[in-house]
C-alpha cells in the first residue's frame, strides 16, 4: 500500500497537482460506481432535513459505491460549523471515500467556502482538496486508477461553479460562471494527462453545482436526445465563459454532473458531451417537487461510455441509460 501512495504522489507532483489523499480503482469487473447527492440543504436539528439523511442512507446501502459525491448546497442554515460538521461525519460513517463541491448558499450560514473546505479535509474518506491559485474553493482532480496496475485509467474534475455574479456593478447579474484562470487550469491539466497517456485523452467526468449555459441551450432544442424531467428553467450563468468549449477542445470529459435546479433532473446529449442534473437529494427545507434521490454512474474501465440512472430515497430505480448509446437518434 505505501509503494502505491508513493507511485500516486509522484505521478500527481509530476502533474502539478495535490496528492490524492485516499486511491479509488477500478474493480475485478472493471466497473467504477459513484452515487451523486445534490442540493442537501441541511438546517440544522431540523425535522425537515431528516428525508435528506435517510435517502442518504439508503441509496448508499443499496448501490455500495466506490465514491460519494456532493455537488452543492449542502447546508442550509447555521451553525455552519456544527450543521457542515454533521454532515461530512454521517457520510464519512459509512466507509466509503467521498468528495463535494461548493454551491451557492454554502457560504451564507456563518463560514467561508474556504473554511468549510478546512472543516471536510478534517474528517475521514473525504478527498477534497484545493488548488489555491484558482478562483474559488475546492477545484482539484481525483483519479481513478486501473484494476490491474498503477496507471490512471480516468480522471474526475471537481469545480468550483462560485455563487453570484462578481460583474453586478456591470449590468449583468444573476449567477457567475467558472472563470478564465478554472478553465486554464482545466485544460492544461487535461493535456498533461493526455501526454502521459501517449497523446490519448483519458475517460473524465466534471462535477459542479450550477449548470452551464448549454444545458439551456440543449433542453429546448428538439434534436437533442433528453431523458428525465425538466420543470424548471436552466437556472444558469448570464455569461458564457467557455467551459463546454474548453471540455470539447481537450476530448476528456464525457459527461457533466451538476445541480441547483431541484425540479430538474435530466440528462442531454449535446455535441458528444452528456449534460446531467443529480436528483435533488434535500428535505423540504427548500423548493422541490419531485421525489428526493440522487444520480449514479458506473464507469467501465477503458471505455468512452457510463451508465448512469436515478435512484430514489424510496429505493425506486428511474431514467437508467446508457451514454452515449440510447443518446444517438
Amino acid at each position: 500500500m505505501h509503494r502505491i501512495l508513493l507511485v500516486l504522489f509522484i505521478s500527481f507532483v509530476s502533474l502539478g497537482l495535490q496528492a490524492q489523499r485516499h486511491e479509488l480503482r477500478f474493480n475485478a469487473d472493471r466497473k467504477f460506481k459513484i452515487v451523486q447527492f445534490t442540493d442537501l440543504h441541511i438546517a440544522y436539528q431540523d425535522k425537515r432535513s431528516e428525508a435528506a439523511f435517510e435517502c442518504i442512507k439508503n441509496v448508499v446501502e443499496a448501490e455500495r459505491p466506490d465514491l460519494i459525491m456532493l455537488t452543492g448546497d449542502i447546508i442550509y442554515s447555521k451553525p455552519a460549523d456544527a450543521n457542515f460538521r454533521q454532515v461530512m461525519e454521517y457520510v464519512s460513517s459509512f466507509g466509503i471515500p467521498f468528495a463535494l463541491t461548493f454551491g451557492n448558499h454554502d457560504h451564507e450560514q456563518g463560514l467561508s467556502d474556504a473554511e468549510l473546505l478546512k472543516i471536510a479535509q478534517s474528517v475521514p474518506h473525504c478527498l477534497v482538496s484545493d488548488e489555491k491559485s484558482l478562483t474559488g474553493d475546492g477545484n482539484y482532480v481525483l483519479t481513478v486508477q486501473a484494476s490491474g496496475g498503477n496507471q490512471v485509467a480516468s480522471v474526475l474534475y471537481c469545480l468550483d461553479s462560485n455563487s453570484y455574479s462578481h460583474l453586478k456593478e456591470r449590468g449583468v447579474e444573476g449567477y457567475d460562471h467558472i472563470h478564465r484562470d478554472q478553465i486554464n487550469w482545466y485544460a492544461e491539466t487535461s493535456q498533461a494527462f493526455t501526454r502521459k497517456n501517449n497523446g490519448q485523452p483519458l475517460p473524465a467526468l466534471a462535477f459542479f453545482h450550477i449548470p452551464l449555459p448549454e444545458y439551456a441551450q440543449a433542453s429546448t432544442d428538439a434534436n437533442a436526445q433528453l431523458y428525465g424531467i425538466r420543470r424548471e428553467k436552466v437556472c444558469s450563468p448570464l455569461l458564457n465563459s467557455g467551459m463546454f468549449t474548453a471540455i470539447k477542445e481537450q476530448g476528456d470529459v464525457m459527461g457533466v454532473f451538476v445541480g441547483h435546479d431541484h425540479d430538474n433532473d435530466f440528462a442531454v446529449a449535446w455535441h458528444g458531451v452528456l449534460l446531467a442534473y443529480g436528483r435533488f437529494s434535500g428535505g423540504n427545507t427548500e423548493y422541490n417537487h419531485i421525489p428526493n434521490g440522487a444520480r449514479v454512474i458506473e464507469l467501465t474501465e477503458g471505455e468512452r461510455s457510463f451508465r448512469t440512472w436515478i435512484r430514489q430515497r424510496d429505493n425506486q430505480v428511474v431514467q437508467s441509460t446508457t451514454f452515449p448509446a440510447d443518446y444517438v437518434k
